[in-house]
């Protein structure tokens, strides 16, 4: 699971040969929604419709407690400084309870502990994402990674 860095992370679908994902983006297309959530300002998204769209692929969004546990062989849990984080959800227009709640979310640690609650522990792994370099890193472990898991089910 990853969020949009400054590298599209689709190219790792693109390079890969595998199909890469974004939710929202196919939410949106699909109309994968149950609701609106004005407090939020912000689409429901329909979990089971959502869960039932496809496997095995690249998936990008900002949870992974809705996706069956074959769907992933490793999940990655991107953790930002809480003041970098502020800084993006506020340029992205995000209102003040919205952005209020991310920001507890991402101090708490919540993503990280719903992966582990979900999936394997040995399969989810933080990576830092506060500074340009690191989200290009997490781009680059991310796709030796791909690199490894074709290679080895290629074998």
């Amino acid at each position: 699971v990853m969020e949009t860095c400054h590298r599209n992370p689709g190219t790792l679908g693109f390079e890969s040969g595998l199909k890469y994902i974004n939710v929202d983006d196919l939410a949106r297309e699909e109309q994968l929604y149950n609701g609106y959530d004005e407090e939020y300002d912000c689409p429901i998204l329909d979990d089971d419709r959502v869960a039932d769209e496809e496997c095995g692929v690249i998936v990008d969004y900002h949870g992974c407690d809705i996706f069956p546990e074959c769907w992933f062989h490793t999940v990655f849990v991107l953790r930002t400084d809480a003041n970098v984080l502020y800084e993006r959800f506020e340029t992205k227009g995000y209102n003040e309870k919205k952005l209020k709640d991310n920001i507890q979310c991402e101090i708490f640690q919540v993503l990280y502990e719903e992966a582990t609650a979900s999936y394997k522990e040995e399969v989810v792994h933080q990576l830092p994402s506060s500074k340009p370099e690191e989200l290009e890193n997490n781009v680059d472990q991310i796709w030796k990674w791909i690199e490894q898991q074709i290679k080895d089910h290629n074998s």
